[in-house]
């Protein structure tokens, strides 16, 4: 995990009985760390976002979704590696094939936007700056690329202030604790400038892995 992950992620992953290896996000690989770990002890690795098992499992949010409230016109979901947008975008083709699903990432960490613009895998050098650190991925894996190049509409940006207010309105009106990345679907709705009057919308809320101190902190400035 990176140095600046949430305390309260650090503590529930250990608390499952995991061993935490820490590292630095700026200077460090954090793939080339876990292969290296794999070889030395033997283990499986299991990559975040890019693999077909991960990808169907993270689209099971859409899949609950949309059995429970029927077919949508948009689906907002909040973008890092890609895993969950594809798994949705899978899950909204298959039970509500005329839905039309938007991507949404922090402005600092736009490398999904920039890599559908370009038509292939845009890579950063470095995590972007941005509060969203599940979303400070530095590029998109080739199996989730190639399902958002076919499945997802659009990729939107917001910016931080955009997803503060967004984390006030769902601790306000929701009373749910959600971490900066989660609300990115939400913010994206409310920003996006698409018209949306009279559509059935859907937005994936995903993640609370923040610390109260700092989540207390951002909603207050």
């Amino acid at each position: 995990m990176p140095l600046d992950a949430p305390a309260l992620k650090i503590a529930a992953t250990k608390g499952y009985g995991a061993t935490v290896i820490m590292y630095d996000r700026y200077k460090e690989d954090r793939e080339a760390i876990g292969k290296k770990l794999a070889s030395e002890t033997g283990a499986t690795l299991i990559p975040p976002y890019n693999h077909a098992d991960v990808m169907a499992g993270q689209g099971t949010a859409a899949m609950e979704l949309i059995k429970e409230v029927g077919k949508l016109d948009h689906l907002f979901v909040c973008v890092g590696g890609g895993g969950l947008i594809s798994g949705c975008a899978l899950a909204a083709k298959a039970l509500s094939p005329g839905c039309k699903v938007h991507g949404v990432e922090p402005e600092a960490g736009n490398d999904a936007q920039q890599s559908l613009a370009a038509g292939k895998i845009i890579r950063f050098d470095t995590a972007p700056k941005t509060i969203c650190d599940g979303a400070q991925t530095l590029y998109l894996g080739d199996l989730t690329f190639g399902v958002m190049q076919k499945l997802v509409s659009n990729i939107f940006t917001v910016s931080d202030a955009e997803i503060i207010e967004c984390m006030k309105f769902v601790g306000e009106r929701m009373k749910m604790v959600v971490e900066p990345t989660g609300v990115l679907g939400l913010a994206g709705l409310k920003t996006c400038g698409l018209n949306l009057k009279g559509k059935k919308c859907g937005v994936i809320v995903s993640g609370g892995n923040v610390d109260l101190i700092r989540y207390a902190k951002l909603i207050s400035a």
